[in-house]
């Protein structure tokens, strides 16, 4: 964020008609950093008009990082347990014999129990922040210039980006050693599906603000 008193003498230096090169050059030569400079500058839109015309800022709302932290939270719940579902229901429809034999306590039943409870809870929860969000930028459309929501969805990114290369890589690997099982290949097709949705929905939200420059 620009220091205030930085944005204050731009904002009064640009409305008395300097050149922004010289408020520049002025600010430098006055022990300025640069980049304190070019962001106390860029605050204010190259524009024609009596006084400096403020672009739009990003910001942080406590409120609003409560909601995105919760639904950021809650999405990756739901995505676990539906991919600790769908193991569950791969592991019985296609049995392996070592897994039978070591008597695992619980087995996939167990896990089919704890993953649906997981959704009964979690979607519910998550389908209603997606909710609040969507209806609060509608309403609001500053809301989409949120630090925590830009914060959050690059972090998400990251994260399914990882597991949809980590996968990758676990599937070249068994394929390799001649351990690409019907049940490995199934169960990486999922964890390929969940993360690559993942990916694919937050890479458009980050495309359109880039492009809307936010």
């Amino acid at each position: 964020m620009a220091n205030s008193i930085l944005t204050v003498f731009v904002k009064e230096a640009l409305e008395r008609g300097q050149a922004r090169s010289a408020i520049r050059v002025a600010l430098l030569d006055a022990g300025w950093r640069a980049a304190e400079v070019d962001e106390s500058l860029s605050a204010f839109a190259e524009t024609v008009f009596p006084v400096a015309v403020p672009r739009p800022q990003s910001y942080l709302s406590a409120r609003e990082a409560f909601f995105y932290l919760l639904f950021f939270i809650v999405l990756g719940v739901v995505a676990y347990n539906l991919g600790s579902l769908l193991f569950a229901l791969i592991d019985t429809a296609v049995p392996d014999k070592i897994d039978r034999a070591s008597g695992i306590w619980g087995g996939p039943d167990m896990q089919i129990r704890s993953a649906i409870a997981g959704l009964i809870v979690g979607t519910p929860i998550f389908f209603w922040l997606a909710r609040i969000l969507l209806k609060a930028r509608r309403h609001n459309p500053a809301l989409q210039r949120s630090r925590i929501r830009k914060w959050l969805i690059y972090v998400s990114l990251v994260i399914a980006g990882m597991i949809l290369v980590a996968d990758a890589i676990s599937v070249v690997y068994n394929f390799l050693s001649g351990e690409l099982t019907l049940r490995f290949t199934l169960k990486a097709l999922v964890v390929a599906a969940i993360s690559g949705a993942i990916f694919g929905y937050f890479i458009s939200h980050a495309e359109r603000d880039e492009a809307n420059g936010i």
